[in-house]
């Protein structure tokens, strides 16, 4: 396996003093250019886990290794993009993709031409010269993108990355996420609340289980054909998960609502979205 992830716990000191386990033995295995989503409700570690693999943070027992190579810190292999763009406001969208290649030294005129052929691969082409408050959301996050895929890092890590955005400009990036993804091989770990966008998007979803996170099921996504999953599977697939998840979603309102929490399993309806954050 390409990316392991062996016995990891992580625990935090919380306001009142107290400490509370976000992650409980994790242990997973992704295999190199794989996709694979992490879904579960809010607060079950799945941010945690993605900055332990990019090396932004330490685990308190286990170890994650790359290609062989235990993370211990930061590195080029591994690029995070996080749900805000970060971008830069005072450098063009080309000078903020080529701003980690002029970081290593890379000759200026080498720079923007490699950065030149990822804008190409994500649509920017015509916006070079653009600032980030003249871009839209979704046209920033192709930025943040394209500013990741320019290291050519071996792991993409995505943090919610579309969740801010309206339904169709995310259904437009999912699109371009695909087809990058089959032309760079590039392995991606992503996080998200929805349950329709990690079943387009993945070969497989890992579900957590809430509070401490621990992983409940992986579930393989049934391949597209022609880069289509008919509408019937991808139905079937999102219920199949959902269905995992209520007994975690009824467990985070429970401790929300305490005795104002009224709801049954089976009042709970998924939304044309899937979005985990609706039930939350």
């Amino acid at each position: 396996m390409y990316l392991t992830i062996d016995g990891i716990e992580k625990s935090f000191i919380n306001e009142r003093k107290e400490k509370v386990k976000v992650l409980d033995n994790i242990n997973l295995n992704v295999k190199k250019g794989s996709f694979v989503s992490i879904v579960g409700p809010s607060g079950c570690g799945k941010s945690t886990l993605l900055y332990l693999i990019a090396g932004l943070d330490k685990a308190d027992q286990g170890e994650i290794r790359v290609a062989g190579n235990l993370v211990t810190k930061p590195g080029p292999e591994r690029v995070v993009v996080f749900q805000e763009a970060g971008l830069f406001p005072w450098l063009t969208v080309l000078e903020n993709v080529t701003y980690g290649l002029l970081l290593k030294k890379m000759p200026k005129e080498q720079a923007q031409q490699k950065a030149l052929e990822v804008l190409k691969m994500v649509h920017l082409s015509r916006y070079v010269d653009s600032y980030p408050h003249q871009l839209s959301g979704g046209m920033k996050q192709r930025v943040s993108i394209a500013r990741a895929l320019v290291m050519e890092p071996d792991i993409l890590l995505m943090d919610e990355p579309f969740s801010a955005l309206d339904e169709q400009t995310r259904m437009v990036l999912h699109k371009e996420l695909l087809e990058i993804w089959r032309k760079t091989k590039v392995t991606i770990f992503f996080v998200t609340h929805n349950i329709r966008e990690a079943v387009l998007l993945s070969e497989q979803v890992v579900v957590f289980a809430t509070r401490p996170g621990k992983i409940k099921e992986t579930i393989t996504v049934p391949s597209m054909k022609d880069g289509v999953m008919p509408d019937g599977v991808t139905l079937q697939t999102e219920q199949k998960i959902l269905s995992i998840l209520q007994e975690e979603i009824e467990k985070v309102l429970k401790e929300e609502m305490g005795d104002d929490y009224s709801f049954k399993t089976n009042h709970l309806h998924r939304g044309d979205s899937g979005d985990m954050g609706s039930h939350i």
